[in-house]
């Protein structure tokens, strides 16, 4: 097979199951490992993926807005269950925690634990699911509703610097050495609201979304405590964000999750 033939396999693969690993496509395609390395580098350098640590992600549209709830809100990846519960490890009894209506503030939302807590939230997805749980005193910032159900206007970004955060969960479109960032100005100048009045704050970010630089910059990494992702991330990248002051969290994947999805 020519590598143009075997280029075109890998992207359709992407296309289809949203990333590729090294191993896999070294297997199915029957050649070397350093054929298929040269083949994503290959690839990345025309800007038709990214690579990763192992692997290949799509490439992120810069303007690229959040995906439909039904999307964002469906069938969990183990990437995000993983971050999820090693995110939930830092929530002490009592805290008072800010938590929106991104991708991963809703596997978070699963894996909170029963002692006493205040969430306040933008999001009325978040609201609904937390509204019934007695162990939690709910706040709900208001302003106009998105049809994502968040609030990301000035109203809600002026109400947010009258609370205190013991916690909050900084996620987006986006992390790198640059920062974070997000698809939407409105978007960013709400996060970083909530970045100043947090007292810790925990980055969650899935490993397709690592070294990504989004349309607007939302904050810097030095009001960043802690990173948690995944060990699919590209470890350069990671780098850079830990020589600014971050810890960096590597939540654990079992293979056997990984493949059970596929």
């Amino acid at each position: 097979m020519f590598s143009e033939e075997r280029r075109e396999k890998i992207l359709e693969a992407l296309k289809k199951e949203g990333r590729v690993l090294a191993k896999e496509l070294s297997d199915a395609l029957q050649v070397s490992i350093d054929s298929i390395r040269r083949d994503l580098s290959s690839l990345e350098d025309n800007g038709l993926l990214k690579r990763t640590h192992g692997g290949a992600i799509p490439v992120t549209e810069v303007k690229k807005g959040p995906s439909a709830n039904a999307v964002r809100f469906g069938e969990e990846s183990q990437y995000e269950v993983a971050i999820a519960k090693e995110a939930v490890k830092y929530i002490k009894e009592n805290d008072t925690l800010f938590i929106s209506g991104g991708g991963m503030h809703h596997q978070i939302l699963k894996h909170l634990p029963v002692y006493e807590l205040t969430v306040v939230t933008n999001s009325l997805a978040t609201a609904e699911a937390l509204r019934v749980r007695k162990n939690i005193d709910l706040y709900v910032v208001g302003g106009k509703v998105k049809n994502s159900g968040n609030m990301t206007d000035a109203l809600a970004t002026q109400q947010i610097s009258q609370y205190t955060f013991d916690l909050s969960f900084a996620t987006g479109g986006g992390i790198s050495e640059r920062g974070i960032s997000t698809a939407s100005p409105e978007v960013a100048s709400f996060m970083k609201a909530v970045g100043n009045v947090s007292r810790k704050r925990i980055g969650v970010f899935p490993h397709y979304k690592i070294g990504v630089n989004a349309f607007a910059h939302a904050d810097s990494l030095s009001n960043l405590d802690v990173l948690i992702t995944d060990d699919e991330s590209p470890r350069d990248h990671l780098q850079s964000i830990e020589q600014q002051g971050v810890k960096v969290i590597i939540a654990a994947v079992k293979k056997t999750q990984i493949e059970s999805n596929q």
